[in-house]
């Protein structure tokens, strides 16, 4: 779980840099449709971000695969979703917009995977 605790504080760390810019730096840079994405991704990266630490205090409780394979299944989601937005707002390299619902779909299935927690 090492290498999921590294994740969690680098994916906060870049969430609240891409929130801060977002807001600051890049206001007059970006269109405001542009801000909105990233700040959107940098939203939905905290929220998950958050969920994965939980799930990792967890496991250290109740080792559980099921606990680490939700987790994983949030970090994939993350970075199609978060990260292709970002990639997306700065190089407006079109074809990233079709791996953002991938993302999406992949941290709403993150959390019905918690479903799998109710099984004994």
């Amino acid at each position: 779980m090492k290498k999921i605790w590294i994740f969690i504080a680098l994916s906060g760390a870049l969430a609240v840099i891409m929130g801060a810019m977002s807001a600051h730096m890049l206001k007059d840079i970006l269109e405001v449709k542009d801000i909105a994405k990233i700040q959107t991704a940098a939203t939905y990266q905290m929220y998950h971000t958050l969920i994965i630490a939980v799930l990792t205090v967890y496991y250290q409780y109740k080792p559980r695969k099921v606990i680490q394979q939700s987790a994983w299944i949030f970090v994939l989601g993350i970075i199609l979703f978060s990260g292709s937005l970002y990639l997306y707002t700065f190089s407006k390299i079109h074809m990233l917009v079709f791996i953002t619902p991938v993302g999406g779909v992949l941290l709403i299935l993150g959390w019905l995977s918690l479903i799998r927690l109710s099984k004994r």
